[in-house]
């Protein structure tokens, strides 16, 4: 059992509930200033040596901590013996939320920071670049890219951070150069020592990112960061869903990472032989979620989303390669090395949304390099990185047809054999949940009047159900790898949503389905689309809980060795009931080596501490809001520390909205965990 402080009453065993409002009280709110800094060259060859390895063991100086996007940290300070006596060490207000009052825009705070040699680098909602002292938390400088925080983009005002360079060659200006994708589609380069632009990249220190067929502000913009990788830094685009049919391309480019020449650009979307003979309107397939990097083969692996519009692919005929895949490029040209595609013809918006993963695992009796791969149906498949063949068998099996005119549905789908789902895959009559009688009759004729309630069950006219819904499964939140027990530590959420086409003669007309929902026109299709989560008459789901969990999951054999549910949906559903734990996660997980999952994610305020090995909780503490961002731990000062974006949701209205990030730590006489590993 895990050391509890003395405050904690007798019936929490095992568990440490901080409130961040009285631990914080008299914490002063820094003020940002500009300074200007410089580093000696011992300073600049150890953040070249941290950016050109893995990760100093110290640092975190990629999204996943390493470009091969583990999530695993080496560092031995908090132990699950100390975890429960983790206190707020400081805590810092961006002073940027957008509660949409006037024009409908709401921000998220989905930011994971980098720290490199003692310096925090977070992102806020407005695509500020903000510097931290990584052991105070205070301000050292911040960049403003001014963005027009008035426009309608597609995922509100949101950004998960920025990517980081090293420099050849340079030994003053910008020898750490940070890369940051605006929302309205800029790729700009500032110096990691000062945040002033890198005049020399692009246009002072900005490169356009327009030169896109049918562009249009809101339709396609940038949420997550770039990669750098051989001196190219690469990067993709978020388009919004469901808009219309012939949006944007989801094009991936390379650019110089010294002068921001475009070097190459990727098109996921291969147009079918015969196309010209039939429609052809799509775009998107866009690499909108966080690139992995393999610097040992010289590849990046992109995950891809859904080809336009998600529900109705008449107009896309085929498989629609490489939309809904994981691609490996060369970084330096482009070059499509391989693709392995999860879902044919999407019509659930079933995105390759988590990050890939690059590991070596045990199979069959013998270390092999794996690249780890999942998306919101929550399945997950394991490839050769090389090749992209997979080393757990994949084979296709029938799904269900489409009763839609002109639809013709993929007449099958792959499928990891053996390998258990890592979410609610169907829903019957007879699962339907509710907090009374009526609740659940109600959910049961929802459910038996849908035309398909399981995974791959394709849209249509009078109603069917996607299971799991648009929150996946396994979203953008994605996966950890546990290093020590060779266990991939993944979020899933178990939300269902019912869907249904609209003609769209009777959408013009007013028609806005059978069923409370938001609905989109899929211009230039000819049906709009309604969709939500499947609700009863309470405002609760009809789907059981838990609505989230993480699970720990042995690839080599195909095993579940537990899985928990995390956080809960109070926070939301603001009738609920007891029994309703276990929420949908948007932000997901990290791992030490000392053996303790770090994870926020949930709707409920928290951040949430749990055993690696048996995924018991050993910790929680309050937060402002809902931390929908990924966690991050690092040593500075010899202290080590689990940071956090607590900001709430872009796409919730019930959400509060934040805009703290906070750091957490032992007190210095509390420190007696291992020491960092190297």
């Amino acid at each position: 059992m895990a050391d509890r402080p003395a405050t904690v009453p007798c019936c929490m065993p095992a568990r440490a509930r901080v409130a961040l409002g009285r631990q914080m009280r008299g914490v002063l709110r820094p003020r940002i200033a500009g300074r200007s800094w410089r580093w000696s060259m011992p300073a600049v060859l150890a953040a070249s040596l941290a950016l050109a390895t893995s990760a100093a063991a110290d640092d975190w100086s990629s999204y996943g901590r390493d470009q091969q996007g583990t999530r695993f940290s080496p560092l031995g300070q908090i132990t699950p013996n100390n975890v429960s006596r983790l206190r707020p060490a400081w805590i810092f207000h961006t002073g940027d939320i957008a509660k949409g009052a006037t024009n409908g825009v709401r921000s998220g705070f989905e930011s994971t920071p980098l720290v490199i040699n003692g310096r925090l680098y977070v992102t806020t909602p407005f695509n500020r670049i903000v510097a931290l002292d990584a052991r105070t938390g205070k301000a050292l400088w911040s960049f403003d890219p001014q963005i027009d925080r008035s426009q309608p983009y597609g995922d509100g005002l949101i950004n998960r951070g920025v990517a980081a360079y090293f420099a050849p060659r340079s030994r003053s200006v910008c020898s750490l150069r940070l890369f940051e994708a605006t929302l309205d589609a800029r790729l700009v380069a500032v110096d990691g020592l000062t945040g002033r632009p890198c005049s020399g990249f692009g246009a002072n220190g900005s490169v356009d990112l327009r030169s896109v067929g049918n562009y249009r502000v809101g339709w396609y913009h940038m949420t997550s960061p770039p990669i750098v990788m051989d001196g190219v830094v690469i990067v993709g685009s978020a388009i919004d869903d469901n808009a219309r049919a012939d949006m944007p391309a989801g094009v991936v480019r390379g650019y110089d990472a010294i002068t921001g020449r475009l070097l190459w650009k990727w098109d996921p979307l291969q147009v079918p032989k015969g196309a010209a003979a039939a429609p052809w309107r799509t775009g998107a397939g866009n690499a909108w979620s966080i690139i992995s990097g393999d610097r040992a083969r010289h590849l990046i692996y992109v995950p891809t989303g859904s080809a336009s519009p998600d529900y109705y692919g008449g107009l896309r005929a085929g498989d629609d390669r490489w939309a809904n895949s994981v691609v490996a490029l060369r970084p330096k040209t482009g070059a499509l090395v391989w693709g392995f595609q999860l879902v044919h013809h999407d019509l659930w918006d079933y995105d390759t949304a988590a990050p890939p993963l690059i590991t070596t695992l045990t199979l069959h009796g013998r270390k092999v390099p794996a690249l780890l791969v999942g998306n919101k149906t929550g399945m997950i498949y394991v490839l050769d990185p090389d090749t992209g063949k997979p080393l757990v068998p994949v084979e296709e099996r029938p799904v269900p047809p489409s009763t839609v005119p002109g639809e013709l549905a993929s007449p099958t789908q792959p499928f990891p054999v053996g390998m258990p789902a890592l979410a609610r895959q169907k829903l019957r009559p007879q699962d339907a949940w509710g907090p009374t009688p009526g609740d659940r009759d109600s959910c049961r004729r929802i459910i038996a009047e849908a035309t398909g309630t399981g995974l791959f069950s394709p849209p249509s006219l009078k109603g069917s159900l996607e299971v799991p819904g648009a929150f996946g499964g396994i979203n953008w939140s994605g996966f950890a790898w546990d290093a020590t027990h060779e266990r991939l530590i993944v979020a899933s959420s178990n939300l269902p949503f019912k869907v249904q086409l609209i003609p769209a003669d009777k959408f013009k007309a007013g028609d806005r389905g059978n069923f409370r929902a938001a609905v989109a026109a899929q211009l230039g299709a000819p049906y709009a689309i309604a969709r939500a989560p499947l609700l009863g008459p309470s405002g609760l789901p009809c789907s059981p809980p838990p609505w989230g969990e993480l699970i720990a999951f042995d690839p080599a054999s195909d095993r579940i060795a537990w899985r928990r549910p995390l956080g809960s949906m109070r926070d939301v559903f603001h009738n609920s009931i007891q029994g309703t734990e276990g929420s949908v996660i948007l932000g997901g997980p990290i791992v030490t080596a000392t053996g303790l999952v770090f994870s926020g994610g949930t709707m409920d305020h928290r951040i949430h501490a749990l055993s690696a090995a048996t995924g018991e909780e050993l910790w929680s503490a309050d937060l402002p809001a809902s931390a929908h961002a990924q966690p991050i731990t690092y040593e500075a000062g010899g202290r080590q520390f689990v940071v956090i974006a607590a900001g709430g949701s872009a796409k919730v209205d019930q959400e509060t909205l934040s805009d703290v990030v906070v750091a957490f730590a032992l007190e210095p006489h509390q420190r007696s965990g291992r020491r960092t590993q190297r």
